[in-house]
């Protein structure tokens, strides 16, 4: 066998992006684009002129395409979004390998999503190591693919898989694909593996788009459409989804390929895609921490966990399912009775979770890396817990709080070591919910932050550095949305008069379902708190604490701010009657508020707040209170967020509608936007 290297010289200075090597008659195209292989302009033109290359060669009988780097593509450039398209296009490379005389094998490692699957679905066979995955996930960015990946897909595999794909974003890992038709082979060596299959292989061309429909049921594919729409939420990329797909099994494939190429190019300049792609970038820049550049994480193997309570638990699953050993221990040790099922129901769809251990007392947590509380929202609690972690804590154990809203500079004070306290604020479900609050307190060390950063990403957290301050990020702003919600009902709204309209902007739940989830008690609790520690409750409704005197406490007790028969809410004229002895109290004249008044002054609500925690150094970014208010709270992504919402805005329109919200309290700089 006889390996011959072809320059790559006679692309141009620029172009120097893929390695060309030409093996026993089989031409190996390997792009260079690192990190990811993404697909800039200058690669594209690369891909084009090395198939050009290889195809006029006549010493070759067949290609290889295969990226460098451990990535076969992972997709578009996003830098060239925003900007008007470029030629060569991605479909001008599709058609140069459809329309390449030699057959084209695509060899993936690593990840060929979007514009790189799609790459792959225009070769004749694809071939994949075991670690490799695909996709078409354009949905993140609120667009349809745009290269025939929608018309190709189906007649790969089945139109209801092809549309669950496409709609749900996710990587389908080499075993999977294998057996739903996405790729033909599964190898372990390249280029060896690929060598071999493309000799086998043989000259002939077979082109994807010739193949017929793959087979389907069309009553199945219904029910998945509907399926898909409803958890849409009426987003308009998602009807372009179900279009794309439906087309591409009722149309040719010409026709559908090109309705999808019209489809992407009307969403890929729209407000929503610039929102997702906003978030997508924000969550790169919030990894970015400054002074953290060259610092080594902790080793970090065992995590050490009191509290077995659901959110102990869901954090426990979260740690387990992450690889990491867990120590589970309560004070209460009756607690631990249901923990160990209760997690197991939690871990049910991970792999291989580590081992988890029920110890009986705290003094058992001493030989953990990482010893966490999530106790009960009492400073009192927490500091106890916390000088217990330190006088058991092996040296160099990072001591970390669970706190949602208390101070943890005031919870390291408890221990000798406040370098080693950093908050860990999850979310509930702490195994679900992506979001992860890192609490950076005055003392904790640069060492500590990095580890807790390493842990987050080892969970596949979304994790956002925040500093101290009541509720820290998330929790202070949702406190002001939720305060302001609570005073459009005593000027005349109901609670489903607010929830139907927050519901409307793409917000999962309105503040008062949420409120009833998660237990009227708990925030009574945290309002009584802020009250007795300031003294003053002139600003907040009392009808929060009537309803918890009356024990409506939300879902769990069958009536909160609304009445639950069979699981669904309905309105309750008892809330009515204690909004109209507040209204009375407050000498207030009932009044309607339409749904546009009541999303304007909720959004405000959030701007102001988020501008405000911004200007106290709470958050570092405004991108990383979008993060945290999309990923934790049900913000809207197809927003961008309330600070990239805020943004587009008319200056003049948003700085009115802060002074309204803000009252006689604080009003944000909206300066801080530019």
């Amino acid at each position: 066998m006889s390996t011959e290297t072809i320059s790559n010289d006679p692309l141009g200075p620029k172009t120097h992006l893929v390695t060309i090597d030409v093996v026993d008659g089989v031409g190996l195209l390997t792009l260079d684009n690192p990190p990811v292989n993404a697909l800039s302009r200058d690669l594209r033109s690369a891909i084009i002129d090395g198939i050009s290359k290889l195809s006029s060669d006549s010493r070759i009988q067949s290609i290889v395409l295969m990226g460098g780097h451990g990535t076969f593509i992972a997709g578009a450039d996003l830098r060239e979004f925003g900007r008007p398209l470029t030629s060569p296009t991605l479909p001008d490379v599709i058609d140069a390998i459809e329309q390449c005389g030699k057959p084209v094998i695509a060899a993936i490692d690593g990840a060929a999503l979007g514009g790189g699957y799609e790459i792959a679905l225009a070769c004749d066979a694809r071939i994949a190591t075991e670690k490799a995955a695909v996709g078409l996930p354009e949905g993140t960015f609120g667009i349809v693919p745009g290269a025939g990946g929608t018309a190709r897909l189906p007649r790969l595999t089945d139109a209801v898989t092809a549309l669950e794909m496409i709609a749900s974003c996710r990587q389908v890992k080499s075993a999977e694909a294998r057996s739903l038709g996405l790729i033909d082979a599964i190898v372990t060596r390249l280029p060896e593996d690929a060598i071999a299959f493309a000799y086998a292989f043989g000259a002939e061309k077979k082109k994807v788009r010739d193949r017929e429909i793959a087979s389907f049921d069309e009553e199945t594919f219904g029910v998945a459409v509907e399926r898909v729409l409803k958890r849409g939420r009426g987003r308009p990329f998602v009807h372009d989804q179900v279009e794309a797909v439906t087309k591409a099994v009722t149309s040719s494939f010409d026709e559908a390929a090109a309705s999808a190429r019209n489809a992407f190019l009307r969403l890929r300049d729209s407000e929503e895609s610039a929102a997702l792609r906003h978030l997508f970038f924000a969550q790169r820049q919030a990894s970015r921490i400054d002074g953290l550049d060259n610092v080594d994480p902790l080793p970090v193997t065992t995590i050490g966990i009191v509290g077995a309570g659901t959110m102990g638990c869901g954090i426990s699953a979260a740690f387990l399912g992450a690889g990491y050993a867990v120590k589970l221990t309560d004070l209460k040790t009756e607690a631990l009775a249901s923990a160990e099922d209760r997690i197991k129901a939690f871990l049910q769809k991970a792999a291989d979770p580590a081992e988890l251990l029920l110890v009986p007392s705290v003094e058992d947590l001493a030989d953990c890396d990482v010893l966490l509380e999530a106790v009960f929202e009492d400073l009192a609690v927490k500091k106890d817990l916390m000088a217990k972690f330190d006088q058991v804590a092996k040296s160099g154990a990072i001591l970390a709080s669970n706190t949602s809203y208390l101070d943890l500079n005031e919870i390291a004070t408890a221990t000798t070591r406040p370098e080693a306290v950093v908050g860990l604020h999850f979310f509930a479900p702490a195994h679900i919910m992506k979001l992860l609050e890192i609490v950076r307190g005055t003392m904790t060390s640069p060492q500590v932050l990095r580890t807790s950063t390493a842990l987050a990403k080892r969970l596949r957290k979304v994790a956002v550095v925040s500093g101290v301050g009541e509720g820290f990020i998330g929790n202070r702003i949702y406190n002001a949305y939720r305060a302001q919600c609570e005073t459009m009902l005593i000027e005349g709204a109901s609670p489903d008069n607010v929830d139907d309209a927050i519901e409307a902007l793409g917000f999962a739940m309105g503040p008062f379902s949420v409120s009833d989830l998660s237990g009227l008690d708990i925030a009574w609790a945290n309002r009584k708190r802020k009250q007795d520690a300031t003294g003053d409750k002139s600003r907040d409704v009392p009808v929060l604490e009537w309803l918890v005197a009356a024990n409506r406490l939300g879902r769990k007790t069958g009536s909160g701010w609304y009445r639950y028969e069979n699981g669904k809410r309905l309105p309750d004229p008892t809330v009515e009657d204690f909004l109209a002895e507040a209204r009375a109290l407050a000498g207030v004249a009932a009044h309607s508020l339409d749904p546009a008044a009541i999303q304007t002054r909720a959004l405000c609500a959030i701007v102001n707040e988020a501008l405000l925690v911004l200007e106290d150094g709470i958050a570092s970014r405004a991108s990383d209170i979008d993060l945290v208010l999309t990923n934790g709270y049900g913000f809207p992504k197809h927003l961008g967020g309330p600070l990239f919402w805020a943004k587009q805005q008319p200056r003049e329109t948003l700085s009115r509608d802060l002074a309204i919200v803000a009252g006689g309290g604080r009003r944000g700089n909206p300066g801080l936007l530019d």
